[in-house]
């Protein structure tokens, strides 16, 4: 799913405001949070890629897919609009009005929109689209009187992927050194000068001059002036940021891949001027930066050392025993942020999509308050912003205006205790960096993971100096969404550009511990086990757990679990945790159910002669859904098959297969397919544990896989990509085959596909399993027949049989 975007409308902080900041330029909460800080509510919206522009006090993001939400206050969004359709209200028709980008892009969807509003008070959309799999895009501009639309097209300005032909300046188009016309962010430069930066991997980021009275580039300029990346390096989404306290433009940037395991993080550098050159906290220019050619495409590990890292995928992990629920908080893959600057008091913020441990493709907007550190640099709190109660609060309007900006004050006191500690580093990493224990001394030590010393300066700055760096930031209060409650954070930065977040954590006795971790320890439903348990080893505040079994032959005590082979008979066996911090313990029991193994024959078929029968005669009949796999409304016809009948899906419309109809890590799924129509990420054949780990066959793939048919994996993420795309309006088999990991796809008795470590998705008797539709996606448009699903992995013979005709 390709998706993005950036901005502040123009310069906003002015000279009275800088000159009530203190030396971290933090404008935070007052100087002391009330004795009662309210409770924050968060309402979320999606918009990938939320490029902001401020109107009549409310914050607005645009992003891809033409999606727009709006705030009043940073914390509660609403979602205005999403999708690239006639029926989305920010165009009268954007399929239409855009049809000449749709059709140089070879797209039916646009990329990561920026909305400013110019002189003229009218705001200007600088729309983007791209092919996927190449350079291919086109970047143009629309203009309406009122932010929320309707747009009216002035017409592409940028475009790109001319292979072979010449380029915007006049020479033949090379993806390593021009760059892919898509991610703008059109910005004021400290004298009125309108510019936008743009880019995306290919040849880099790139900057242009804007002419103020048509929001066009100024002529005469090909592509613009080269910034940073180039050999196709993952580097992308940029913004820029101009503080005049430091008399500094920010650029912020993107490393690495947008989905939830690509490793997506922001950084940042600086110029003295908006075109640069943009310089790292160690003082490499940017420009310099970008892949090894001699290496593959995407070369990640010559860029990773580069730019001043503020945030990565990372995770405040929830032990046994911590408050809340789930795996803790956190982020995976954040990024494509834009920047937002309150007029009225100062206050900086950082406004980014994120995804979410454990959570798939899943993202929302996310917004955090920013600060500037003693050396110049943004540093970013580690949780998401929300109101303490103090004034004066970001998007006041006019009446924050005479309002004193004013930093939150932290006492030494307050910043004395433990905290979960999250190193960013500069790797760009694909999983998420995990917390460690540090504890700041009241003698000024740092112990536990982290040792050094620790100082708190003035009324909030805080710097930390280990391991032969010196980190400085800001201490400052949040709320911790586990623990519902406000709590000390710190954010800091070395010279190298190396971010350290702490979050202050309760210390609790042997006794709290271990008591805390027996009332929270859960197995979850244990009566019809079918794949291994994970049975965890660590508890809230450093406390243990050890396992044992009853039967380690079925139940091992590190989780792993042996079905009783078909006609023994089903298992029980008896866990026990023992629980020990310190010299206090406790234990807890668990019955363990394990099911004996399914016979390897059919498990469901439905030849669809006029109905939605199982002809196995095992099942019930399945039933039909609407759009999505848990609605209902739609209809289905028959038609003529491949044998006898089959059945006829509109596109608006799926079939619900019996729960459960696939437990365990090997099965067989096969199918005849006539597409009527290919569109992206729709669903044939869907089984599902839960909306985060599931399994797909896909007709149309991502573009990761060039849009060719795919089996497609979500929780663990797995793409069986094949080198082909059904053809529409004929008949094509397709099988599934998984055993134990091993994975292949057949497409008319060939396989397509093989590959090894596929997810173990149905770890339960109760999965979802549909045809045509899943929770997400538009449906399948065409005929199915034949459908059956097996207790075992068939052989290539064996499925080149049901392949026959």
């Amino acid at each position: 799913m390709r998706t993005r975007n950036t901005r502040i409308t123009r310069p906003l902080v002015t000279a009275s405001v800088v000159a009530a900041l203190t030396l971290t330029g933090a404008v935070a909460a007052s100087a002391r949070p009330p004795k009662a800080p309210p409770t924050p509510t968060f309402t979320d919206a999606t918009v990938h890629d939320p490029s902001v522009v401020v109107a009549d006090d409310e914050l607005w993001v645009f992003g891809s897919h033409l999606q727009v939400a709006k705030t009043d206050d940073l914390m509660g969004w609403e979602q205005v609009a999403s999708g690239v359709n006639a029926d989305n209200p920010i165009f009268d028709d954007v399929v239409s009005e855009l049809a000449e980008t749709f059709e140089w892009a070879q797209s039916d969807t646009l990329w990561a929109a920026d909305v400013i509003q110019l002189g003229d008070g009218r705001f200007y959309m600088y729309y983007n689209a791209c092919k996927g799999d190449s350079p291919r895009s086109a970047l143009g501009v629309a203009v309406s009187d009122d932010v929320d639309g309707p747009y009216e097209d002035l017409g592409i300005v940028l475009k790109s992927g001319m292979w072979d032909q010449i380029s915007e300046d006049g020479t033949v188009y090379d993806a390593r050194v021009h760059p892919n016309a898509v991610d703008p962010d059109v910005f004021y430069d400290a004298d009125g000068k309108l510019w936008m930066v743009y880019g995306s991997y290919s040849g880099g980021i790139f900057v242009l001059e804007m002419d103020p009275e048509t929001g066009k580039p100024v002529p005469g300029q090909g592509y613009g002036k080269h910034l940073v990346g180039g050999n196709h390096s993952r580097i992308e989404a940029p913004n820029v940021m101009y503080d005049e306290g430091t008399g500094y433009y920010y650029l912020f940037l993107s490393f690495g891949g947008l989905d939830a395991t690509g490793g997506y993080n922001m950084r940042v550098a600086r110029s003295l001027h908006p075109d640069g050159p943009y310089l790292d906290a160690e003082g490499n220019d940017m420009s310099e930066v970008k892949a090894d050619p001699s290496l593959p495409l995407f070369d990640d590990a010559s860029i990773a050392p580069y730019g001043v890292k503020i945030m990565g995928s990372y995770l405040f992990q929830r032990e046994v025993g911590d408050p809340g629920s789930g795996l803790g908080v956190g982020y995976a893959s954040p990024g494509h942020n834009s920047t937002y600057v309150d007029e009225a008091t100062g206050r900086k913020f950082l406004v980014f999509h994120s995804r979410f441990p454990g959570q798939g493709e899943t993202h929302n907007v996310r917004v955090h308050e920013m600060f500037v550190n003693s050396a110049g640099w943004p540093v970013v709190a580690p949780y998401r912003y929300a109101d303490d109660g103090s004034t004066p609060a970001p998007l006041a309007g006019a009446s924050a205006t005479t309002s004193k900006a004013r930093v939150a004050r932290i006492t030494r006191e307050d910043a004395i205790g433990q905290y979960a500690l999250i190193d960013h580093g500069k790797a760009i990493n694909s999983t998420p960096v995990e917390a460690v224990a540090v504890k700041l001394e009241k003698s000024g030590r740092v112990t536990g993971a982290l040792t050094g010393r620790w100082s708190l300066l003035g009324s909030n700055r805080a710097r930390i100096v280990a391991g032969g760096s010196t980190y400085d930031g800001v201490f400052t209060r949040q709320w911790e969404p586990d623990r519902q409650e406000w709590v000390v954070t710190f954010t800091v930065q070395s010279a190298a550009g190396v971010s350290l977040w702490g979050s202050h954590v309760d210390v609790l006795s042997a006794k709290e511990a271990v008591a805390a971790v027996k009332a929270d320890l859960d197995l979850g439903d244990t009566s019809a086990v079918v794949a291994d348990l994970t049975l965890p080893t660590v508890g809230t505040n450093g406390a243990t757990i050890a396992w044992s079994s009853s039967d380690p032959a079925v139940v091992s005590p590190t989780g792993e679990v042996t079905r009783p082979e078909n006609g023994a008979g089903d298992a029980t066996v008896t866990l026990t945790a023992t629980i020990t911090k310190d010299r206090r313990t406790a234990t807890a029991t668990f019955t363990v159910t394990v099911l004996e193994r399914t016979a390897g024959g059919t498990t469901g078929a439905w030849s669809f002669e006029g109905d939605l029968a199982d002809s196995t005669g095992a099942l019930p009949a399945a039933t039909v859904t609407g759009a999505r796999v848990d609605t209902t409304g739609g209809t289905v016809s028959y038609v003529q098959g491949v044998q006898g009948q089959a059945v006829h899906l509109d596109g608006a419309s799926g079939v619900r297969l019996p729960d459960g109809l696939i437990s365990g890590p090997t099965y067989t799924v096969s199918m005849w397919l006539r597409p009527d129509a290919l569109t992206q990420f729709t669903s044939a054949f869907f089984g599902a544990r839960d909306a985060n780990s599931w399994v797909s066959v896909v007709p149309k793939g991502h573009d990761g896989v060039g849009g060719n048919t795919m089996v497609w994996s979500g929780s663990a993420w797995y793409d069986a990509g094949t080198p082909l795309q059904l053809p529409v309006g004929q008949w094509s088999h397709v099988a599934l085959t998984v055993d134990s990991g091993d994975v292949s796809v057949y497409v008319d008795g060939a396989p397509q596909f093989t590959g090894t470590g596929f997810p173990d998705v149905f770890t339960t008797t109760t999965g979802t399993f549909a045809v045509g539709v899943n929770w997400w996606d538009t449906p399948f448009a065409g005929d199915v027949d034949e459908l059956s699903v097996h207790g075992s992995a068939l052989s290539a013979d064996e499925v080149a049989a049901l392949a026959t005709r």
